[in-house]
Formats: C-alpha cells, structure tokens, sequence
C-alpha cells in the first residue's frame, strides 16, 4: 500500500517509528527544525528535509510543510509520533485529502475522543463513568468560580486537547482561578494550538491507570492490560509500570471492557490509551489519547506485541491477528522517565550540551533515546532525555534490575531526573505498590528532593574567563586502580555525570561567577533557567512581598513562576514578554 513513510517528529519516538519501518522493509524520511540539524533521528532516517525557518517550537507544526515535503519525498503515509500534530484531526484529514495514509486512528474518530471534553460526552454515551465537570468548554474566570462552588473545591481546569499534563492546573481556592484559567489557556495554546479549557472536580488521592487499546480497519479492538502511571511531577509522568499492583484481574477485566466498549462506539483504529483515576475501588475515565503514549514501552514488554509496528500494520489494512483471550501479560516492566531537569529545583529544565551519555545494558534492559555525547538539548522542546524501561519475571526484580541500570546510566553535561528515580525505586512506598499521583507530597519531602542537588554544571570568572574545573581520572598504583580528582585550571567547561564522581567547577579566588554574582544579589531578580518570558506580573513602581510570581518563564514547553527574593517595589523591569532570555539573566531589579 504504501513504501515510504514520513514521520513528522524529532528524538526518541522519531528513531522508534523509523526502526519499526525499517524493519517491515520501509523506506524512511525525516523532518528537522533548524534546532535539529544534528539530531540522531536525522542521520538514521534514508532522507531527511529541513522543515525551518525558525522559530524552532514551530517548525514541527506546519501541516502544508510536512505535506509539501511528503509529496516530494515519495511518502506514502505520515506518522506523526506523539505530541505537536498526533492529535490534530485538521492534519489527520490533510493527508486523507492529500492521498497520504495518516497512520493513526480517523479524523473522525480523533474528533469525538481526541479533545477531553467531546470524549468524556462519548464515555457517557458508552456507560463508561466519567469525573463529574462540565461536558462543554468554559470561556472566563468568573465562570469558573460559579463551577468550583457547585462541584466544591479542589478543581482542575484542563486543556480541551491536553495531554500530558500541559494546560493542567489544580485550584484550592477562589483567589487562584484567575491566574491558574490563564495559564492553562496559554499553555493549551502554546502546545496544541488549541487554548480551550473545560473544568472538572478534582480527586485528591487516585492512582493514574490507563489502558492500552489496539484496533483494526476490520471493527476488532483488543485491550493490552494497564499502565500504572501515578508518579507524577507537575501533573507529568516520571514513572510508570505495568501491570499494576492495585489492578485486580476483576478490576482490569471491567476497565478493559468499558475502554473497548469505547474504543469500538467510535470506530476506532491503530493503538490508543483510554486514561483512568482508580480510587477506593471505582474507576472513571479521565480522557483518550489518540495516538501511541511515550510509555508503550513497558505494555511492548509484558505482551511481545510491537504497538508502533501494529500501528503501521493496521494503516496497511492488515487485521488484528489475536483474540483478547490470547492476550497474555507476562512479567513486570517499569518505565523511568529521564528528563533534562533538577529534581532539587521543583524539576526546573536543565539545558545543555551532553558531555557524557553512556547507556545501561543487560538482559531485560531497554533504552529509548534520542540523543548522544556532544549533542545539545534545546529550550524548544520538552525535556525527554531517555526512557530507561526494566523487565522482570517479577515486580521485585523488575525495581533491582531497574536499580542497578539508573546506576549505570552515566550523562554529564545536564541535570536530570536519574537521582529521583533512584529515590524512587529504594522507598518503601513504591516498594509496596502504594504510591498515588500525590507520591511526591505524600512521601517525599522538599528536604529529600534538595539532597538530590547535583554539583554545578559550569562556571565562568566575573570577566567570561573559564575557571579551574575539577577532572576524575581513573590512576593505577602498584596494580590496583584507583580515582582521583584533579583541579584542571582553564579547562573546557564540562558537567559531571549524574551518578559518577563529582567533576565540580570552582570559581578561582576573588573572581566569583556572574552568575553566581546575581544569585548573590538581593536587589536581583534572575531566570534560572533559559526560556521565553510568556507573562509579567508586576511593573515599576509595583510593592511586592518575598515569594511573589513576577514572571513566568517557558522553556520545554512548561511554565516556570520566577519570584521576588525578597520584599521591595520594582525598580526596572528588564524584558518584555516573549523575549527570550538566557539562564542568570536578570529580568527585574528592585529597590
């Protein structure tokens, strides 16, 4: 039916479309921002087009560019991965009427399961139960006030076509609905290109469970288990298992049939996930993804079923070959999500050029990533360095295998999440098979997540000269091998590994970082972090206390609230919005 395939994505999901295309003996063509020119999935690909000109957060957006391009490439089909156009109907049918196979589900059916709020009417439709909120979008703050004191707060206010946990806010009390309604309208806006945002009650306590749906042009659907997803920052996931251990097979056979039962009203095709809360026994549908999730991997590990080369497949027009009674789980695998952030700094993104990346091996170890040693995480996208998946005979060894390879994942250069998870897979809560979306407040505190800091990544003297860097060398003596660390004056600055010996830059005497300069500077208002301004809260002359959000900054697609250092009136705002700034820049002062 088709021969080449485009597909319209960058990094680790890119390489993973392209090794199952080629494996079924398909020519592949990639597309690349100008941010992206050294990319792995660019140099694997048997074609590749730049698709700029920048800006680079748009370049992966542009449907008469991608379409231009498969037509001159020979592409017959597009899959477009997940995020940026997986869940755009309007591109689903502009390749439909362009003659290219979109491989992923039908515009249509994307129409009634990909936006939340039309999902949660089909799930109705479908006696499928749903969280009580509204079952259309809502279109200001106030209405959202009059919502939250029917339903009771907490509520969360959500991105019509979210996922992920962009446009996602949770609200406590009245006096945070404004600000937290145009947040989540501008990040929905940022991300999907759609700032439509509905509201709903929100549970305080629940596991995040989701099912894996495969179907076929033929009318099959079959569920593939459940994904235990409940570890979570920022309403993101970190960490996610399958199957769950609060899963009963009772409880899986009922929410595998409602998803089915779902899945087929619509006329569902290729893979999907239908997401759950699970709380005290009861189930309710949250929302569909209408594309294949980053954590296929851990349901590829306990089924044997290849999701991304089944999607391709079921586009072919091939059907299903299994019945849902030859569906067998076997085993336990366990996803960790290792993001460029800092987990000690409320998992602030963390950019930079990766100076060491090694991965870890073994049996029942899988590593999907997108990058290697030298290449540079932009500010563009999101903050997915690796998926580090572990498999086991059991949940036991699926957590010590999953030990053992976090501790041999080496990446310097960029913080990342690899301490967290490590704090992760040694606390008893998770050991247990007790953790919720609220794991993090519950049972690790802000003292636990700031021990995880990890050593400076770089300095530079007050005049931009490079300082002396402390270097580890592995050093024999007398046949035994020993490490040592070596201050290295004028070195090229390079960031320690994650879970290695600290190779920690230090300031020479009298001449103290310009960023550590600002940091030191009460009067200073200073990013963290490298980014684009996306709100001001405050403007000369403004009285504002210790802890007040002046700015919020965008870098990898979340938002980050900068506050005042202490109390004072703002002197001078520095920036306007959507200026980008560079981490240690300062954006105010005060007075």
């Amino acid at each position: 039916m088709f021969s080449t395939v485009l597909v319209a994505n960058r990094g680790e999901i890119a390489l993973r479309v392209m090794r199952a295309c080629k494996e079924l003996g398909l020519r592949t063509v990639a597309v690349y921002s100008e941010a992206d020119r050294d990319a792995l999935h660019v140099r694997y690909a048997d074609d590749a087009y730049l698709i700029g000109p920048p800006p680079a957060t748009e370049s992966y957006l542009q449907i008469e560019t991608i379409i231009d391009v498969a037509r001159r490439s020979g592409a017959g089909a597009i899959h477009p991965g997940y995020g940026f156009l997986a869940e755009n109907a309007g591109f689903a049918r502009a390749c439909r009427d362009a003659g290219i196979v979109f491989i992923g589900p039908t515009p249509e059916a994307m129409d009634r399961m990909g936006g939340k709020v039309p999902a949660r009417n089909e799930a109705i439709a479908a006696d499928v139960p749903v969280v009580p909120g509204t079952t259309e979008q809502v279109e200001t703050a106030d209405e959202v006030r009059r919502l939250a004191e029917s339903f009771g707060y907490p509520i969360a206010i959500k991105a019509s076509a979210g996922g992920g946990g962009r446009g996602l806010k949770v609200v406590t009390q009245p006096g945070e609905v404004q600000a937290a309604f145009e947040s989540a309208k501008r990040e929905a806006a940022a991300y999907f290109k759609n700032d439509e945002v509905y509201v709903e009650k929100y549970i305080t306590d629940p596991r995040h469970i989701e099912i894996q749906v495969l179907g076929d042009t033929q009318g099959n659907v079959l569920y593939l288990g459940e994904r235990d997803c409940s570890i979570q920052r920022r309403h993101q996931k970190l960490v996610e298992e399958s199957p769950s251990p609060a899963i009963t097979p009772e409880i899986r056979s009922a929410m595998g049939a409602a998803a089915v039962r779902l899945a087929q009203r619509v006329g569902y095709t290729g893979a999907g996930t239908l997401e759950f809360l699970f709380e005290d026994g009861q189930f309710y549908f949250l929302e569909m993804n209408t594309r294949i999730q980053v954590e296929h991997t851990v349901t590829e590990q306990i089924t044997g079923i290849d999701l991304v080369k089944w999607q391709i497949l079921v586009a072919q027009g091939e059907p299903l070959p299994w019945t849902q009674d030859q569906i067998q789980l076997r085993g336990h695998a366990i996803e960790c999500r290792i993001n460029a952030e800092d987990p000690a700094d409320g998992f602030r993104p963390s950019l930079g050029t990766l100076t060491e990346y090694a991965e870890p091996h073994g049996f029942g170890v899988r590593v999907d990533s997108g990058y290697a040693q030298d290449l540079t995480i932009p500010q563009f996208y999101d903050s997915l360095v690796a998926k580090l998946v572990t498999w086991g005979q059991d949940r036991a060894e699926a957590i010590a295998r999953m030990r053992r390879a976090l501790a041999d994942f080496k990446i310097g250069g960029a913080r990342t999440t690899i301490p967290f998870h490590q704090l992760v897979m040694d606390h008893p809560a998770f050991a247990s098979g007790d953790a919720t979306i609220r794991f993090i407040g519950l049972h690790v505190t802000e003292a636990d997540l700031k021990a995880l800091a990890q050593p400076e990544l770089s300095a530079t003297s007050g005049d931009g000269e490079a300082v002396a860097v402390m270097r580890t060398f592995d050093v024999e003596v007398n046949g035994r091998r020993f490490q040592v660390r070596v201050a290295q004056p004028d070195a090229p600055l390079a960031a320690p590994a994650n879970n290695g010996a600290a190779a920690q830059a230090r300031p020479r005497p009298g001449k103290a970082g310009k960023s550590k300069q600002h940091a030191a500077d009460p009067n200073a208002v200073v990013s963290p972090i490298q980014g684009t301004v996306v709100a001001i809260r405050a403007q000369p002359g403004t009285q504002v206390e210790a802890g007040h959000v002046l700015f919020v900054v965008e870098a990898m697609k979340m938002e980050n609230e900068i506050t005042a250092p202490r109390a004072g009136t703002i002197k001078e705002v520095r920036v306007a919005e959507r200026a980008a700034v560079q981490s240690g820049e300062v954006l105010a002062t005060l007075e």
